[in-house]
């Protein structure tokens, strides 16, 4: 088994009013059911927003810190969840199954050293 981190990216801007994220939520946590009866599912997390975020960027012999994100942009990283599967072909299922359960992209990167 290897472990696969499946990044959301989502639009920066306001949070979708509950009409709207209600569904979305009920499908994302149906897919994250199945991945833990499937035994596949590690963990989850949602992130605050990217303006919550801080940046320690190393210049010379010192650290610069600033505030915000390490890049401006339209989307920013929302969440991640982190999945145990045999093969790439498992992660990408999962992902799929999260992506449309979203209806964001989700990035998929293997984890160095888990299989």
């Amino acid at each position: 088994m290897s472990q696969y981190l499946l990044s959301i990216y989502q639009p920066d801007g306001d949070i979708p009013p509950p009409a709207v994220l209600d569904p979305i939520m009920r499908d994302v946590d149906a897919v994250a059911r199945d991945a833990k009866a499937a035994g596949v599912w590690v963990f989850s997390a949602g992130l605050f927003p990217s303006s919550t975020a801080t940046v320690l960027r190393p210049e010379g012999a010192d650290v610069l810190v600033t505030d915000g994100p390490f890049t401006e942009g339209k989307e920013h990283l929302g969440g991640i969840t982190v999945i145990d599967v045999p093969d790439l072909d498992a992660a990408l299922e999962w992902s799929r199954r999260f992506a449309v359960a979203l209806t964001l992209p989700v990035e998929v990167r293997p984890v160095s050293g888990s299989g």
